[in-house]
């Protein structure tokens, strides 16, 4: 598979069970970076392992919604929205996020990220902005 065929591949996995998905996905020696609500963390496998874990524990389904998908060599850029329905209400999905990341792709893994997310708003042209898809 290509750099962005592996992308696209975990994000359209429902990424609630993806702890599954984590040594089918992700580099042994991955690094993680990533700007959020909450600040600056750094994740390394075992870390990936552990927030896999915690999300199989809160999220019947995660879902990714992308707009952009875009590949330079082995690195790929996906804009997107992420929509999880949890476990105590599995038929109400709702919109928890907007994330823009940079990968790299070494022996065909996840290898390292670099990611900005910003919390979903319920702003309607911000919504139609990440549902046109130019993946």
């Amino acid at each position: 598979m290509s750099p962005k065929e592996i992308v696209k591949s975990f994000y359209e996995s429902n990424l609630a069970n993806g702890i599954e998905l984590v040594p089918e996905y992700f580099h042994p020696e991955c690094e993680l970076h990533w700007n959020g609500s909450t600040g600056y963390s750094v994740m390394d496998y075992d870390g990936v392992v552990k927030f896999f874990e915690n999300i199989k524990a809160s999220y019947q389904c995660i879902r990714t919604q992308m707009s952009h998908l875009l590949e330079d060599g082995n690195h790929v850029t996906i804009r997107y929205t992420l929509f999880a329905s949890t476990i105590d209400d599995p038929d109400n999905e709702l919109p928890l996020a907007n994330f823009i990341s940079i990968w790299e792709i070494k022996d065909d893994k996840l290898y390292k990220r670099y990611e900005i997310s910003q919390i979903a708003d319920d702003n309607i042209e911000s919504y139609k902005s990440f549902s046109e898809i130019k993946v």
